[in-house]
């Protein structure tokens, strides 16, 4: 039997999970919901499902298997826990949540309901994503000594101003970091593990009526004993390719948006033919960089697949519960060091206070 998905806010990013959901084997698209009436209407008839003004009512239809939350960053807790309880599986837009309590809350109330539950997190889906994966578990790169994160975008005033939610602390949670970077700070923990202390600036440069940073620099020590960097901009104009840099004593590789562009190693490995070929033949297209509706909802019919599956074989999510709340307490950290100006250490005890 197909798994029916609710999708739960139906703004920009709902389109993309719909368009991914039409791709996805063995699943389809069955309802949505909006506390708007008439945003919930109007979007039920644009991608052909049933629409509700009534969260309950979605949740007790028994065509919907599952959902995906699609609301602003902060208001991600009360809508899982209550799909949680309804018996729905949980797939939840990046940020899993903006603070740690509320995502510990979220992944308790999924693991009491027995449902599975994942962050939206697709550039760990990329191909060349995964081929960075493998040359670090196959140790390729030897003693890592440096991994580091670019994301360099560009967003106008007129973006801020379009939604009062955005670039607030209470519902985007942060600005450059936790909404536009979490991808690639998601990635960067995915592929170097855990950080161990940070030390970071912050600031708002260029843009008004804003609450959150659009410029971001921090300095990494990772569990490993690399080191590293991240930066992050929505301040950059006209804003650039998100890069991800990884370095060791016997290789390094750089990617920049899907592209691998740098694949350098001591040994040669059977494959390194093929990304080299890949990387001459590279058609990178400017991702988010400067408008966010530019993004490809490829990745995200890659992710859904995998949960799907997950559930149809009840495996686990690629990205499953905790995973999901990693990048969040490592921007959490970032942002505390910037506020006391001192180095933070990780695990955090708890939430730190900001804004």
């Amino acid at each position: 039997m197909p798994i029916g998905f609710g999708i739960i806010g139906t703004g920009m990013i709902s389109r993309f999970h719909a368009r991914a959901l039409a791709e996805v084997r063995n699943a389809g698209l069955v309802a949505c919901f909006d506390m708007s009436g008439e945003r919930a209407a109007a979007f039920g008839a644009e991608v052909g499902c049933k629409a509700y003004d009534s969260l309950d009512a979605m949740l007790a239809d028994p065509e919907v298997h599952a959902v995906t939350i699609a609301t602003p960053s902060g208001a991600h807790m009360d809508p899982a826990i209550a799909a949680a309880k309804a018996g729905k599986h949980v797939i939840v837009e990046k940020p899993l949540e903006i603070t740690l309590k509320k995502c510990d809350k979220i992944i308790a109330a999924c693991e009491a309901a027995g449902v599975k539950l994942a962050t939206i997190f697709p550039s760990r889906f990329h191909k060349s994503s995964r081929q960075l994966k493998r040359a670090i578990d196959g140790e390729r790169f030897g003693r890592l000594t440096l991994g580091d994160a670019y994301v360099k975008w560009f967003r106008t005033q007129e973006y801020y101003d379009s939604g009062a939610w955005r670039g607030t602390w209470a519902l985007d949670g942060g600005g450059a970091l936790m909404n536009q970077a979490v991808h690639t700070v998601d990635l960067l923990l995915w592929l170097m593990g855990p950080v161990a202390e940070v030390q970071a600036y912050t600031d708002t440069l260029a843009h008004e009526r804003i609450e959150v940073e659009d410029t971001a620099v921090a300095t990494l020590r990772f569990a490993n004993g690399a080191l590293g960097v991240i930066e992050a901009s929505t301040a950059a104009f006209p804003g650039y390719l998100k890069r991800i840099e990884l370095h060791g004593s016997h290789g390094s590789a750089v990617l920049e948006e899907e592209d691998i562009v740098k694949w350098d190693f001591a040994k040669k490995a059977r494959g390194d033919a093929a990304v080299l070929e890949a990387m001459a033949n590279s058609t990178s297209t400017g991702g988010g960089a400067a408008d966010p509706s530019s993004i490809g909802h490829h990745a995200h019919t890659l992710q859904l697949q995998d949960f799907v599956d997950s559930i149809r074989k009840d495996l686990t999510p690629s990205v499953a519960d905790a995973e999901g709340r990693k990048p969040v307490e490592l921007i959490l950290a970032i942002y505390k060091s910037a506020k006391t100006g001192k180095a933070v250490k990780l695990p955090l005890a708890s939430d730190p206070k900001l804004g």
